[in-house]
């Protein structure tokens, strides 16, 4: 439950999300997590086969323990769908929100949305789904 929550809130909001149908009573509380964090967050709806990634951060330390400055660091080549559009009429989407999914080096357009860095590309800028 989100620090911000009392546990009261997180039922009724849960209750709600029930009652709209939006998620069943058989998901796991971690869905339902998710869900809450990323609809208040994005009211962003790709169009056509493209997709919104929240790329993960960045390695800080290497294996053998040594810090990696802020310069140095490469750029993230794994992330999170946010969100996804309906897909092309020839080809329907194949990647859900809530899946990591691993994407080229240079894929994608850079978005800055309340604060947080997005990566708006499409579907076919996506090498492999973990």
């Amino acid at each position: 439950m989100p620090a911000s929550m009392t546990s009261w809130h997180f039922c009724f909001t849960k209750c709600q999300f029930l009652k709209t149908g939006i998620i069943s009573e058989s998901k796991q509380d971690e869905t339902l997590k998710f869900k809450l964090k990323h609809m208040a967050k994005v009211t962003l709806k790709p169009l056509a086969d493209r997709v919104l990634v929240e790329p993960m951060a960045a390695e800080t330390k290497t294996a053998s323990g040594i810090i990696i400055p802020d310069t140095a660091k490469e750029k993230p080549q794994k992330g999170k769908v946010v969100a996804v559009g309906p897909g092309t009429k020839d080809e329907k989407m194949t990647v859900k929100v809530g899946d990591t999914v691993l994407y080229g080096k240079y894929s994608g357009t850079e978005l800055r949305l309340d604060g947080t860095d997005f990566l708006m590309m499409r579907e076919s800028d996506i090498l492999a789904i973990i």
